[in-house]
């Protein structure tokens, strides 16, 4: 598939390790693209799950995709402030379907007084044992989550002010809001 450009729509579908379709949203708009990354922008968007459960997503949320990091992170801007959600995830595929990612269970929240929370510790002993991860998946996930708490800890990326700003703005621009 050729890259999207800005302005673009497209899927975004997370996986689970052994292959099952996991969570599918409907359409995220491409803010920008570079060799590594791909920053997006969803707002009441439809959401699917693995079991046929819907829901629209209720505020906009930036999303960043890296294809060296093991992680990707959602920007939730609410009005009680911006949150995030981190998945601890492969790097993102591209194809002529969707953004594609192994969702590896492990999450880092963070609140908007800057609290961290590691999240789905127990989904994530639970699953390594049924699917049987490799040592090798276990020692980069552990290796991201403390490049991950640097980042946050740091305000590197999509953790500053500025990036939201930015990317926000560019939203607004492109979406004619």
């Amino acid at each position: 598939m050729q890259i999207p450009r800005e302005g673009d729509y497209v899927a975004i579908q997370s996986y689970k390790h052994d292959g099952h379709l996991h969570r599918t949203w409907r359409e995220t708009m491409v803010l920008k693209t570079s060799e590594n990354e791909i920053i997006g922008c969803n707002e009441n968007t439809l959401v699917t799950e693995a079991d046929g459960r819907r829901w629209v997503t209720r505020e906009p949320a930036l999303v960043y995709f890296h294809k060296k990091y093991w992680f990707n992170i959602i920007t939730m801007i609410r009005e009680s402030g911006v949150s995030y959600y981190c998945n601890l995830a492969t790097p993102y595929a591209l194809d002529k379907e969707a953004i594609k990612y192994i969702d590896y269970d492990l999450d880092v929240k963070v609140f908007p007084d800057g609290e961290k929370r590691l999240l789905d510790v127990d989904e994530y002993a639970a699953h390594s044992k049924m699917w049987n991860y490799p040592p090798e998946i276990d020692k980069i996930l552990h290796y991201n989550v403390d490049v991950l708490i640097d980042w946050i800890d740091k305000g590197k990326g999509p953790f500053s002010q500025a990036y939201v700003d930015l990317w926000m703005q560019r939203y607004k621009e492109l979406s004619h809001h």
